[in-house]
């Protein structure tokens, strides 16, 4: 696997961040999704097992991933227009896997860029971050959360309290990991590093709270798939939370959706289960 970097203005600023490429052949861009815990290495472990028939590239988005990140304001405008720029410099791929809240970026995208891909795979989906997901849409609260957390002194401890690895766990055994234990040891360790470094808690508390949300509806979030163009393949566990699932089975329900549903995992089937996730992809990404 190589490592390069990008190098992408936004805000006037220059934000660099990393790309892995590995394999040979079509061209599939893997984007992670969008987390406290989440980098471009949530993607390794497909892109070695679809790396034998594809060149596969993962990358991280700007606000998140390993490298320091740059304190501002994220919005859905900054991340599209970094999918953009991305799309622009890896070349036109013959498929994308998103996985989590990258995919509402993609859909977006492809619904404005006729022919920018072949293929789009969808693993477990999402389009509304946690907290409007669980209060069952946005609140002025939600805001004032983003607003206090950006702040120079108070931020960090609010946001310091909001990551603690009891926290962590518990939120993952919920909603993310079908083996509450998956997040331990080595694992645990590299996640708090995506945590804890510099600037993480403007990317975090944006996609928390919903600042990161590109749609605003469910219905508008379907519009989306059903006016990309192009062949779409959810892929979306069994163990999924309720909440989640409702949004991922509505997607499912449109025309011209491939479905697979596998027998175990939640929000990160992609992580945890990469060999049930690849399997799935193949004969979707190969035709």
């Amino acid at each position: 696997m190589m490592t390069r970097e990008l190098r992408w203005s936004w805000q006037d600023r220059e934000i660099v961040l990393a790309l892995d490429e590995a394999g040979s052949g079509p061209l599939l861009l893997l984007l992670p999704a969008l987390s406290s815990i989440s980098t471009r290495a949530e993607m390794h472990p497909l892109m070695q097992r679809l790396a034998a028939q594809f060149r596969v590239v993962a990358l991280d988005w700007p606000g998140f991933g390993t490298a320091p990140r740059p304190a501002l304001r994220w919005n859905p405008d900054a991340l599209s227009a970094f999918l953009g720029y991305a799309l622009a410099e890896v070349g036109r791929p013959h498929g994308i896997i998103a996985a989590g809240h990258a995919a509402t970026y993609v859909l977006h995208h492809a619904a404005r860029n006729s022919g920018c891909t072949d293929r789009i795979a969808l693993v477990a989906p999402t389009w509304r971050g946690p907290l409007p997901t669980m209060a069952g849409g946005d609140r002025p609260l939600f805001a004032s959360i983003r607003r206090l957390v950006e702040l120079p002194v108070l931020g960090p401890l609010l946001y310091r309290l909001n990551v603690s690895s009891f926290v962590v766990r518990r939120m993952v055994a919920g909603h993310v990991y079908s083996d509450p234990a998956w997040l331990s040891g080595k694992h645990l360790l590299d996640k708090r590093r995506v945590m804890d470094g510099k600037g993480a808690r403007f990317g975090s508390v944006a996609f928390v709270t919903g600042g990161l949300d590109r749609v605003t509806s469910r219905a508008e979030f379907l519009r989306l798939a059903a006016g990309t163009g192009v062949p779409i393949g959810l892929v979306l566990g069994a163990e999924t939370p309720s909440r989640s699932r409702s949004e991922m089975e509505a997607l499912a329900s449109l025309p011209g959706i491939e479905t697979i549903r596998l027998a175990r995992g939640k929000l990160a089937v992609h992580e945890e289960f990469p060999d049930d996730v690849a399997a799935a992809l193949r004969p979707f990404l190969a035709s």
